[in-house]
């Protein structure tokens, strides 16, 4: 899946001269944490967010050191901090150094830049121009979607065994086959020996995400190879839904 199958378009941006408290507003009426910033010819130059907004004289949440941490400070940081802190344009505030992504990027590729550089939200540009953003809330639809969307026809037990086995197969922690898989009328029996209770979840995940499958029962068998202790699987419970 790529970034154009989920990015938001059109996009609510602002220009670099927007008052702050239109940008507040703005980000309020529309639920969202961030906006993209572009001049007059549509390139994206900076972004701004609630953060942005977080240490500001009007609530009194401006940095403030002593005088002695003072005398260390530059008088060129001290001069951006005030802008920072008492400017009334998005210019003032906003984030100038932007990640950003592009429409053929993968989602792999967005989550990974999200995670590294902490951050909610990627705009999306072409030949320099904002044509999207992609967000968490878009990652979340997307998976929601993929959820529920999921077809249940797997082509029968059969089929529906080869793939929990084949998906076993490809997961390094699955113990060399020996999870048995069984399957009748879309109930999976898991069977066989694991070396690691953290397995027997893992085994079962891999069950209930199989197309088709309408209940698992977990016959897994733990074996610590340390100390040979044997874990039985649990105690089934007629009242519970896979």
């Amino acid at each position: 899946m790529k970034v154009q199958d989920i990015m938001t378009t059109p996009v609510f941006s602002v220009a670099p001269s927007t008052p702050i408290g239109e940008a507040a507003q703005l980000m309020l009426a529309h639920h969202i944490s961030g906006l993209p910033v572009v001049d007059a010819s549509g390139t994206l130059v900076g972004v701004v967010t609630e953060g942005d907004f977080l240490l500001r004289s009007e609530l009194g949440t401006e940095r403030k050191r002593s005088p002695w941490l003072q005398f260390f400070l530059s008088a060129g940081k001290a001069a951006d901090e005030y802008v920072h802190t008492h400017g009334r344009r998005v210019e003032d505030v906003m984030t100038r150094d932007v990640v950003a992504t592009t429409r053929g990027a993968t989602l792999e590729n967005v989550v990974e830049m999200m995670g590294r550089r902490h951050i909610k939200r990627l705009p999306v540009v072409e030949d320099g121009k904002l044509v999207g953003i992609i967000a968490r809330s878009d990652l979340l639809k997307a998976l929601a979607q993929r959820l529920t969307s999921e077809p249940t026809d797997a082509g029968g037990d059969d089929a529906v065994r080869k793939a929990i086995i084949a998906e076993l197969g490809r997961q390094f922690w699955s113990s060399n086959g020996l999870v048995r898989v069984e399957v009748e009328g879309g109930n999976v029996t898991l069977s066989g020996t694991i070396f690691d209770e953290r397995e027997r979840l893992a085994a079962c995940v891999v069950a209930e995400n199989a197309a088709g499958v309408k209940s698992v029962e977990d016959q897994l068998v733990c074996v610590e190879p340390i100390s040979g202790v044997i874990i039985m699987p649990p105690p089934k419970d007629p009242d519970a839904q896979s």
